[in-house]
């Protein structure tokens, strides 16, 4: 019982020490972590951080994991419980949700890899996953990855461009905007 506990207790501090870090590494005015100010926002000391990362770059990546697998599987469901008339729309709806709609998200997902060193890489090891995920809904044809990643780069700077505001767009413009790509690549795939 006491052993469960404890683990409980460990599960808490590591939950709370990943929302401090979206918080921080999301800010809108750009990435700003570290470990003294993930402790702050996560209300533990230090001792507790120590207790489930090495550093601060583990620390990041963590976060940058745990988002990309959030992303991942979000979109994962909305594909496979979309009817055919909705296939392109709703892992359209399900992106915006997750990252538009929860902006710390969206920029701890598409920005925080352009401006924090520890993620340097990490945003080009997501994109494989992603681009899949666009490449198995075109037809077959010789040019389908080349679609794929194309698609996956436009979406990308769209989102990128109305996360950190240099799009000037609504929210419904830049979904049916991106349905409409969506669209356009599997006539093209």
């Amino acid at each position: 019982m006491r052993g469960q506990q404890l683990e409980e207790r460990r599960s808490k501090r590591y939950d709370a020490l990943l929302d401090a870090g979206i918080e921080l590494l999301g800010a809108q005015e750009g990435p700003a972590v570290n470990v003294r100010a993930v402790c702050r926002a996560a209300g533990l000391t230090e001792r507790y951080f120590y207790e489930s990362f090495t550093d601060r770059d583990t620390f990041v990546r963590a976060v940058y994991a745990w988002v990309g697998a959030r992303t991942q599987k979000a979109l994962e469901t909305a594909v496979a419980g979309a009817s055919p008339q909705d296939a392109v729309a709703a892992p359209v709806r399900a992106f915006v949700e997750l990252v538009v709609d929860e902006p710390r998200m969206g920029r701890v997902l598409l920005i925080a890899p352009l401006a924090e060193p520890a993620l340097s890489r990490r945003g080009l090891d997501l994109l494989p996953g992603f681009v899949e995920l666009v490449r198995s809904r075109l037809p077959e044809s010789a040019d389908r990855q080349l679609v794929a990643v194309g698609t996956v780069g436009a979406l990308t700077s769209l989102f990128i461009g109305f996360l950190d505001g240099t799009l000037d767009a609504t929210r419904d413009a830049l979904v049916a905007h991106c349905i409409r790509i969506l669209e356009q690549a599997a006539v093209q795939g």
